[in-house]
């Protein structure tokens, strides 16, 4: 591993590059905070995929495109004197030296549960911070993991189930709410019903200690990789998907699933 000095090095060998590109590069010149916006999600996501899937190689590499991002961003910030590379480390800097007491002042924290009790109190004091618990949720969050968030800021302040046991009546609930919806015949309100047992079933993950986006995407892969194998399979035989039956299809799903147990 790099020493301190050296990763000092790169942290300023890229500010460098970053002075050049903007200065000599015409699509480097040419972007704005908006334009970039897309870009920079995009890159957010690729790491989340690269982290979903241990891959330390991709890992590294996408920080490195989110970087680039965050460093694009401050670069043309110093350009109007808005803010600067130093501004960003050093407002980071004094939010994590104010929303950690328990290391640098005197309160007291003995386990990442009575952290995040304190991440919320702390949060509200801080100046030019969220006035309201649920005031730092941004809009922009995916809706499973946004639901999340909102439960999970409520529970710091005390807004929670007493045993989590609970949550399942209210799981229940909800799904006894939808299906009778969806017995009508116009359903008006599927949507929203369908929506209150999301919700409910977010919750009862978090109370768990299930991340839920994390856990539907490990389904996402785990049915891509069958289903992949349905079709090569199929095509070995073949066949065309659209010209099998649904038990022809059953069959080689549930070789994808033996095949899967014995690797």
């Amino acid at each position: 591993m790099s020493s301190r000095s050296e990763q000092l090095a790169a942290f300023g060998r890229l500010l460098d590059i970053m002075d050049d590109l903007r200065e000599k590069c015409p699509w480097d010149r040419k972007q704005t905070f908006d334009s970039l916006r897309q870009n920079t999600i995009e890159e957010t996501y690729e790491l989340a995929t690269a982290i979903s899937r241990h891959d330390m190689n991709e890992i590294s590499k996408e920080l490195g495109d989110v970087l680039l991002h965050v460093i694009f961003y401050a670069k043309m910030g110093s350009e109007t004197g808005a803010f600067d590379i130093a501004d960003v480390c050093n407002r980071l800097c004094d939010k994590l030296i104010f929303r950690h007491p328990h290391v640098y002042g005197q309160e007291a924290a003995q386990n990442a549960e009575e952290v995040s009790h304190l991440w919320e109190q702390v949060k509200l004091k801080e100046q030019g911070g969220n006035k309201t618990v649920l005031g730092g949720i941004p809009d922009s969050l995916p809706a499973l993991v946004k639901a999340y968030r909102i439960q999970d800021k409520v529970a710091n302040v005390g807004f929670d189930w007493e045993h989590r046991e609970d949550v399942w009546g209210k799981v229940h609930e909800e799904l006894d709410e939808l299906q009778a919806e969806l017995a009508k015949e116009d359903g008006g309100n599927k949507e929203a019903e369908f929506g209150d047992l999301l919700f409910a079933m977010i919750n009862a993950a978090r109370l768990y200690k299930i991340r839920p986006d994390n856990a539907l995407e490990q389904t996402n892969l785990k049915f891509m990789r069958r289903f992949n194998y349905l079709e090569q399979r199929a095509k070995e035989k073949g066949h065309d998907l659209k010209d099998m039956t649904l038990d022809e299809m059953e069959a080689l799903w549930q070789e994808a699933k033996a095949n899967e147990q014995t690797e």
